[in-house]
């Protein structure tokens, strides 16, 4: 709550609302600040897709371009949304402003340079990606003039800290929705889950491989998720299943809708990927009270995961060592129920409240004492 009765007014910017990681935790705090009750709330898209896919509540005020981005007229469609963007916020006149986006928060500090307003700004992807000389030049030029910068693992923080040199650091994870169920128990099955895109990065063939040689009786292997960056990794993965016999032992749902079902009846998560920002995916599965067998890759597992305590966390590509973590929870009940209970717990860190207060405290630390929540 605000301390005194004057309003604040908060700029959320992004390019879209369509599906997608950033755009879901970006709808999660739009939701939480617009419930806020002295907090006026202005949200602007300017990419080229301005469809809303997440539902924004009524009280929040919306801004898109008018007009098409012209992909045949790029500069001058890029130049235009500048121009329109630099507009649209000095009309808001907020007293904060939160972006999000690693290919996008440059354009947005870009924009703004030089009005005064206070931008905070948020990379969504893995913290030591690489995003082509362009954009690391002009993140390295631009960042430094944030008010302050959110990191959603504490491996990323120390990578801002030393690749940028800002003093303003906050790291803050993303809110992990409750993976409860309608209120009926669903029975478990013999079920280790995975989900993610089917992408070279997250390397369902090795754990495909993995699951292979733990020659686990009963047991099956779900992984759920679809083609996308142009990779037809369903094709590949089912010449895989195939070419070991697997098939009825390993499944490839491709994109489901009732994904929450999945974590409820499984039993284990696995995840092999190698580059995350924040895996969503590890705090679902431990929101449903899942133990988790990880990569404790570059960055997020090792937020989430306490090793030997909620799940394990392997070295990446040290596939003998995730064999032998995911073997002793298949064999062992009573470990799968304890760490499942632990991993529960755990999570609750990540409650979309709690990272929302978080997000709120920073994003408004700069103002007057009584314009604070």
């Amino acid at each position: 709550m605000l301390l005194s009765t004057k309003s604040v007014k908060i700029c959320l910017v992004i390019p879209s609302l369509q599906p997608g990681g950033m755009e879901r935790v970006m709808s999660e705090l739009v939701s939480f600040f617009a419930g806020k009750e002295q907090a006026e709330l202005h949200l602007v898209l300017y990419g080229k897709s301005r469809e809303i896919f997440y539902s924004v509540p009524d009280s929040v005020k919306i801004y898109k371009p008018e007009w098409p981005f012209n992909n045949d007229r790029r500069l001058l469609s890029t130049l235009r949304t500048l121009s329109w963007l630099r507009r649209t916020v000095k009309a808001i006149d907020p007293d904060t402003i939160l972006s999000f986006g690693e290919y996008w928060n440059s354009f947005v500090l870009l924009a703004l340079k030089g009005t005064g307003y206070p931008v905070y700004v948020s990379d969504r992807c893995q913290p030591d990606k690489y995003l082509g000389r362009p954009h690391e030049r002009l993140r390295r030029w631009l960042y430094p003039g944030a008010a302050g910068i959110v990191a959603q693992t504490s491996q990323a923080g120390e990578v801002y800290e030393e690749l940028l040199g800002h003093k303003n650091v906050r790291v803050i994870g993303n809110p992990i929705r409750p993976i409860t169920g309608s209120g009926n128990p669903v029975k478990k099955e013999k079920i280790i889950l995975t989900v993610g895109r089917l992408i070279d990065t997250k390397h369902h063939d090795r754990l495909i491989e993995i699951f292979d040689r733990v020659k686990a009786e009963g047991w099956k292997l779900i992984i759920i998720g679809g083609n996308a960056i142009k990779q037809d990794g369903m094709s590949r993965l089912k010449a895989i299943v195939e070419e070991r016999g697997l098939k009825g032992s390993v499944i490839l749902t491709g994109t489901v809708s009732n994904v929450e079902e999945y974590y409820l009846k499984s039993e284990i998560f696995a995840f092999t990927s190698s580059s995350e920002g924040f895996p969503n995916v590890v705090g679902e599965a431990m929101s449903a009270g899942l133990p988790v067998v990880s990569y404790d890759c570059v960055a997020g597992p090792s937020d989430m995961i306490d090793d030997g305590e909620t799940g394990f966390l392997t070295e990446p590509f040290d596939d003998r060592e995730f064999e032998q973590k995911l073997k002793r929870l298949i064999d062992n009940n009573g470990l799968r129920v304890k760490m499942g209970a632990a991993s529960r717990d755990r999570i609750r860190m990540f409650g979309a409240e709690r990272v929302g207060e978080q997000f709120l405290s920073f994003i408004t630390a700069h103002l007057n004492r009584d314009k604070e929540f």
